[in-house]
């Protein structure tokens, strides 16, 4: 396994197309998203190449509480007595991973998107079909900045679901996106900035909306929960999510 180290002291961890990160700050660790079940020994992988021990973990930070982002979140909340900060209107969603909104029925796009059938059943094999559910979450405040490495400012920008925050990290330039814009598209299997399909966004008016808090950041790097990071900006970015729109 190489590092990938995406920003400064910030790495990627990205299995079965879904991403999360590790955030250092000293000794201490930031973890940001859960992906699937799969993920936690990588996880612990990579902290062992950085020195780091999973107890270096002083939080786990979700910027939403799909399935695909909370797959080890239970598993790092009972054995690290860790807190898990979460959106309040995802709660429910984070107690039972698959009853969440969605626009549009999930069926056809495997169907009409060819490439999305490979995306999604290596989702599977990395545990997709059974993602525990967390409780007892920490609710993010409106404008908070969590005591944790990077700092990270915890921005509302619901749409993909309810509870959607993205975090960012001002000192470092970077602004981790969520699902509040990608780079690759899992139902779709279409690359490029955009907000992720019907099939699992909630309000894609609203999601849309939010674009503008993350064009609003300036950040120069965008770390997303789908796809590569994106080095061009966030106003680029938005711009080009905008023009493609929904679908």
């Amino acid at each position: 396994m190489t590092l990938d180290e995406v920003a400064d002291r910030v790495f990627r961890v990205s299995h079965a197309y879904v991403s999360c990160y590790v955030v250092l700050d000293g000794r201490d660790v930031l973890l940001v998203d859960a992906g699937l079940p799969a993920a936690w020994p990588l996880v612990g992988q990579t902290l062992r190449e950085l020195g780091r021990r999973p107890t270096d973990a002083v939080g786990l930070a979700l910027t939403h509480a799909h399935f695909d982002h909370i797959g080890f979140a239970a598993r790092a909340q009972a054995r690290l007595g860790i807190p898990v900060w979460g959106g309040g209107a995802d709660f429910f969603i984070a107690a039972h991973p698959y009853r969440y909104l969605h626009e549009r029925a999930r069926a056809p796009y495997p169907l009409r998107h060819p490439r999305a059938a490979a995306v999604l059943g290596a989702m599977a094999l990395a545990g997709a079909l059974h993602v525990p559910g967390v409780r007892d979450l920490v609710p993010y405040r409106p404008g908070q900045r969590l005591d944790a490495p990077g700092e990270p400012h915890v921005l509302a920008t619901p749409g993909h679901t309810a509870g959607h925050h993205a975090l960012h990290l001002a000192d470092r330039d970077v602004l981790l996106t969520g699902d509040s814009l990608v780079t690759f598209d899992p139902y779709t299997g279409d690359d490029g900035p955009q907000i992720v399909a019907g099939a699992a966004t909630a309000d894609s008016a609203q999601a849309l909306a939010s674009l503008d808090v993350l064009a609003a950041t300036g950040a120069g790097t965008l770390l997303p929960g789908h796809g590569h990071p994106w080095a061009d900006g966030a106003e680029r970015a938005v711009a080009l999510a905008r023009e493609r729109g929904p679908h």
